[in-house]
């Protein structure tokens, strides 16, 4: 009589494969070489050539070279008109001191080289704000001693050449035009001496903080290049 005889699996892992085929396990499914050659062309045909990938990196640049100049000059605008209303809020503070303090105060500017240095001085002992005053540490700041470029980077307080002159002043090189001393001055009732400073951005945007004597009010103004005129703020 024959003997029936089945073949034993020479490893562990045919020994596996063995035995999930007799618990009635699916075969695993093999691959034909054919079948990973069409897989791998199908990766190859989803992804970018080096063509494209340089036409989109140019197209990118140009629109962000395009972007860049108006970006550029609307942060430059809002750098100067930042600048232009602080010193529009000192005016207001030195206004305020002269009311609450009951005396003279006044928004006092030196020259030291290109820039102007300015600070917030109050009357020490009843005559009004004077330089010798000053000098003297009788009329005392309230305020640190700073420069526009010191809280705005190369805004600058100054005019340029070829700005309209503002209605009712006269055509100056001088960016801070009021008075001999270059102090705007408040009495105690809010009334001023009056004047304008002159500031401009770092691109050549000008600015012009106008206070008025009578009423000692504030206002904001932007010189328009395009159309040669100013525009309240």
């Amino acid at each position: 009589r024959r003997r029936r005889t089945r073949m034993l699996p020479n490893s562990a892992s045919e020994r596996c494969v063995s035995e999930k085929r007799l618990r009635g396990a699916p075969a695993p499914v093999q691959r034909s070489a054919g079948c990973g050659r069409i897989w791998r062309r199908c990766a190859i045909q989803q992804g970018f050539s080096v063509i494209e990938s340089l036409l989109a990196v140019t197209l990118l640049a140009m629109t962000a070279a395009m972007a860049a100049p108006p970006l550029l000059g609307g942060l430059d605008g809002a750098r100067g008109m930042a600048a232009a209303r602080y010193v529009a809020s000192l005016v207001r503070l030195t206004r305020v001191q002269a009311v609450m303090r009951s005396t003279t105060a006044g928004l006092r500017f030196e020259q030291t080289g290109d820039a102007f240095a300015y600070a917030v001085f109050v009357d020490g002992n009843g005559n009004g704000l004077r330089s010798q005053d000053v000098r003297h540490g009788i009329d005392r700041s309230i305020t640190p001693v700073e420069r526009i470029g010191d809280r705005f980077p190369r805004a600058r307080i100054a005019i340029a050449e070829d700005v309209v002159p503002i209605a009712g002043s006269d055509v100056s090189a001088d960016p801070v035009r009021l008075g001999v001393s270059d102090t705007l001055t408040f009495t105690p009732l809010g009334t001023s001496s009056g004047g304008t400073i002159y500031v401009q951005s770092e691109r050549g945007r000008q600015y012009a903080v106008r206070v008025l004597g009578a009423t000692g009010r504030t206002r904001v103004l932007e010189f328009l290049a395009e159309t040669g005129t100013w525009r309240s703020r």
